[in-house]
């Protein structure tokens, strides 16, 4: 009985909204007794009109929809005590008795857990069927047809009414958490795809910074030579320092973003956009026709914007072979110098048109290969877009030249 009185609609409040909900029925039923006197059941061979004791029953149902909600079984059972105390104590039923009680007997099988509002229902027809069953055995058949019509509307519509709520409610809460579910599993999926491209970065920076570090080694290694040549000592100085820099900057410009290291796999020559013939040989093997507009000029890229931009051609290849296998790309790289007002900056744009055989399954249109890259371009303190572009698919990464403002 406990599990009852839990109010799942808010508490006081809906308590205070119920206690209205009675005040409305039993005011219904003074109007309906004034305005119909003789529309109340009759269940003494004379008809005496309304008593006290059937006003007294109307308004201990209607006082029962307080817990209407709160208190479901409680307040069927009060209902349906008034409901039968009208004619026993004063040989009369009010029609404002009749609606309470279908109101009560709708809300039984509507707010209480699955199993009570199937008793419920099980228990408020069969009760009815034995009902009409015997009205229609002992009365005849024209009063036992109106007794079975009447317990039809009093007891059936009702229930049928509040099986029907209930089922559409029962399956928009399945909706609702299959909806939160499948959320779930998409974040999941995007957070997986954002620390798998965080582990490959770190990778590619760990490629970078451990060849600098190297040559710094072999450098200072010739530098502490015995006898060696001073012009050359401040040469290799020089370099030591200028490579000590760049590492330094490399890894302020990702080092915010990234997990530990990922030894997961072994580290490998780091891919650069030098080597963007490669990934377009690659992209012609499995049956693309990529062509290459590449509008650079000859200053070498940062080593971080360098990997980024090659990782970004590189997925975007691989995921025009899975969606339009067959078609026509344009592999755009661009760079912008410098203005008073910003730094340069490196465009890549990787644009396939329509596909001419049927696509193989789910990649960058749509799956978390995008969120990959964008985290990549994030790091360098770029941005990427991707998106429809006429009857084609259009990635542009825009990612600065200069320092990155990492996490911007």
């Amino acid at each position: 009985m406990i599990t009852y009185l839990v109010n799942r609609d808010g508490g006081a409040p809906s308590a205070l909204r119920d206690a209205g909900t009675g005040v409305v029925w039993f005011v219904v039923g003074l109007l309906l007794i004034w305005a119909l006197p003789d529309a109340g059941i009759a269940w003494a061979d004379a008809d005496t009109g309304t008593t006290t004791a059937s006003l007294l029953c109307m308004g201990l149902g209607c006082a029962a929809s307080v817990v209407r909600r709160i208190a479901v079984p409680a307040g069927l059972l009060v209902g349906t005590a008034a409901l039968v105390a009208g004619p026993v104590l004063g040989g009369r039923t009010e029609i404002g008795t009749v609606l309470v009680f279908t109101d009560l007997l709708y809300c039984a099988v509507v707010f209480p857990p699955r199993r009570t509002a199937r008793a419920v229902a099980v228990a408020a027809g069969g009760l009815a069927t034995v009902l009409g069953v015997a009205a229609l055995l002992v009365a005849g058949t024209r009063t036992g047809t109106y007794a079975v019509l009447n317990l039809t509307l009093v007891v059936g519509l009702p229930l049928v009414w509040g099986l029907e709520v209930r089922r559409f409610r029962d399956l928009a809460a399945v909706e609702r958490e299959r909806a939160v579910a499948v959320e779930r599993t998409a974040a999941r999926e995007r957070d997986a795809a954002v620390a798998a491209e965080r582990a490959r970065m770190a990778r590619d920076l760990h490629d970078v910074v451990a060849g600098r570090l190297s040559a710094i080694a072999l450098q200072s290694e010739a530098a502490l030579q015995p006898g060696a040549d001073p012009a050359l000592v401040r040469r290799v100085l020089g370099t030591v320092r200028s490579s000590g820099v760049a590492a330094l900057g490399e890894m302020r410009t990702m080092i915010g973003l990234l997990r530990d290291g990922d030894t997961a796999d072994p580290p490998g020559a780091p891919a650069r956009l030098t080597e963007v013939d490669t990934l377009l040989d690659e992209a012609r093997a499995a049956g693309l026709s990529p062509v290459l507009c590449d509008g650079r000029g000859a200053a070498p890229l940062p080593a971080p914007v360098d990997l980024a931009g090659y990782r970004i051609v590189q997925e975007s290849l691989t995921n025009a072979a899975k969606h339009a296998p067959g078609s026509d790309v344009t592999v755009r790289l661009t760079d912008t110098p410098d203005t008073p007002h910003s730094t340069s900056r490196l465009l890549v744009e990787v644009r396939n048109g329509p596909g001419r055989r049927s696509a193989a399954g789910p990649g960058l249109h749509g799956g978390t290969g995008l969120d990959g890259l964008r985290e990549r371009a994030r790091a360098v303190g770029g941005t990427l877009d991707a998106g429809p572009d006429d009857d084609g698919w259009l990635v542009r990464a825009d990612l600065p030249l200069g320092p990155a403002e990492v996490g911007r």
